[in-house]
């Protein structure tokens, strides 16, 4: 039998009674399956209850094959050797005991079929880039990326038929990017990845729209999807207009229908009063006037209602896909002017920054390199919450410094308090404005920090910076996209579009660097600050 899950009238909520899913029915056979949707549409919970992580409230999920898993977070014992974490350990052992004269049957037993298990795991090693990672090494000597890699070469190595892979790029470098992209590909099996990462998927066969408890399913790769995604938006863009057009009609004929009525009422009471025929007539008339009105009545208010409700299924079908659009002019930065200064700069962990370095007006600066090479360290010793080993670190402008964990924001304040901190010469009326741009709008303003779901807890980070007094000019951000699905990718963009300062933007994504018009790349590599061509990154202009 082929691998395959089948997912049949799923039902999960939350502790709290929020559901999550009500009734899901999906398949997923052969071939890789790309799982997109908003944050907290349910993904990563989808997989845990495929991986059995997690136990449904009702319904069922079967799996034909061995399922293996890989988390968004990955956290790996640091005590751990390489062959532990990889899972050959005992086989390993068992091996070298055989060679070494052992020929205990409980060794032939550990080993059984597997006899070139050690030479599988180091090919695995490999071909993810991580050749260099001896068997014997302990974990905590392996960076967090290559810890990810790690992971994911124990289930290569354990060949199993169906592969989860929950944003497995996040925290990998473009390299290490690289040896995932050809893993994924030469994959044989059931595949179903959630992402952001846009290379990642291209490289699917099929993309599965997880949206309001729901899957609707895309053939071909997510630019594929894109295409399709926006002609059944213009079409449900279409039908919202036919049905607005067709809701103002039967107001209109429900308007005239009342003004008739009630003519022919004022008629009919003239009559009466004039008496001008036998009581016995006008009364059988006043009856029948009054039954046919209200059949006229009922008739064009149940058009009505049937007009509203074809005009709620339209715009049910058109995504709610707003933008933030925001006007910053207090950021604007003039060309020519020297917004950072470097000097000679001795970082902690041994990175240096050689000679000089100069950021200057509103330039776009992509900083780029191997996990572990000191870029958080970089940006954090600008930002002035890490002091040089040695040399200068000279801003010139305000800064504002959006870290990875998001750690700006005051959990038990609400959006509209953590913004107000930032800018405490605003209004309140000001601040709740300002944020209406950032798409938190009446009550979602007054939402604590804590209860937002991680877009929106970044686009809150986000507006409390740029919105701060005095406006920044250098914003400086650190792996901004992990965790963060496509539309607050997209809102990103389109923030930063409004930003007129310099930007620093520490990042492995490249599209989202391409799409926020870098003028400079920078690499860190081995202790030194070098700027490189688009070329060198990838790019062809």
């Amino acid at each position: 039998m082929s691998a395959s899950i089948t997912v049949t009238s799923l039902a999960f909520a939350w502790p709290d009674g929020t559901p999550v899913f009500e009734g899901l029915d999906a398949a997923f056979g052969p071939g890789r399956t790309g799982l997109v949707g908003v944050n907290g549409s349910g993904k990563s919970t989808l997989l845990k209850l495929i991986a059995g992580e997690l136990a449904p409230a009702d319904g069922t999920v079967r799996v034909a094959g061995e399922v293996g898993y890989l988390p968004q977070n990955v956290t790996l014992d640091t005590t751990l050797r390489v062959d532990e974490a990889l899972g050959i350990a005992a086989q390993r052992a068992a091996l070298h005991a055989i060679e070494s004269g052992d020929v205990s049957e409980a060794h032939f037993e550990t080993v059984g079929d597997d006899w070139d298990v050690e030479e599988r795991a180091l090919a695995t090693l490999g071909e993810l880039g991580l050749g260099h990672v001896e068997l014997d090494r302990t974990i905590g000597e392996v960076s967090g990326g290559e810890s990810v890699l790690l992971r994911l070469a124990a289930l290569l190595l354990r060949r199993p038929d169906v592969l989860l892979l929950d944003e497995p790029t996040n925290n990998l470098d473009l390299y290490a990017r690289r040896r995932l992209y050809a893993a994924v590909q030469s994959w044989p099996g059931v595949m179903i990845v959630v992402s952001h990462d846009r290379e990642l998927l291209d490289l699917v066969d099929q993309i599965a729209d997880l949206r309001s408890g729901t899957i609707t399913w895309y053939g071909g790769n997510y630019a594929a999807y894109e295409e399709a995604l926006e002609i059944e938006q213009e079409a449900a863009e279409r039908m919202v207009r036919v049905a607005e057009s067709d809701f103002r009609k039967q107001k209109r004929e429900l308007a005239d229908a009342q003004v008739k009525l009630a003519r022919r009422k004022r008629y009919g009471q003239k009559m009466w009063d004039s008496k001008r025929e036998p009581k016995i007539v006008m009364g059988a008339r006043k009856r029948a006037a009054q039954e046919s009105a209200g059949k006229h009545r009922i008739m064009h208010e149940e058009k009505l209602a049937e007009a509203r409700e074809r005009l709620d299924e339209a715009v049910e079908a058109v995504r709610d896909d707003d933008e933030i659009r925001v006007d910053l002019p207090y950021t604007a930065v003039p060309p020519g002017r020297t917004v950072l200064t470097l000097q000679d700069l001795g970082l902690r962990y041994g990175t240096r920054v050689k000679g000089g370095f100069e950021l200057r007006g509103p330039e776009r600066v992509a900083l780029i390199g191997r996990n572990g090479a000191g870029k958080t360290t970089l940006l954090r010793t600008i930002t002035g919450e890490l002091a040089p080993e040695s040399g200068e670190v000279r801003t010139h402008v305000p800064l504002r410094f959006l870290p990875q964990r998001l750690d700006v924001l005051d959990g038990e304040l609400s959006v509209a308090e953590n913004v107000a901190r930032f800018a405490p010469g605003a209004t309140n009326n000001r601040v709740r404005a300002r944020l209406a741009r950032f798409l938190f709008r009446g009550a979602r303003a007054d939402q604590k920090a804590a209860t937002l779901s991680g877009g929106e807890r970044f686009r809150a980070a986000l507006a409390a910076l740029m919105l701060a007094d005095p406006a920044p000019q250098l914003l400086m951000l650190d792996e901004p996209t992990n965790n963060l699905d496509m539309a607050s990718v997209r809102q990103l963009t389109t923030a930063l579009e409004s930003y007129e300062g310099a930007l620093v933007v520490a990042s492995h994504d490249l599209p989202f660097l391409e799409s926020v018009g870098i003028t400079r790349w920078l690499l860190l590599e081995e202790g030194e600050l070098k700027e490189i061509t688009p070329e060198a990154v990838g790019f062809s202009s």
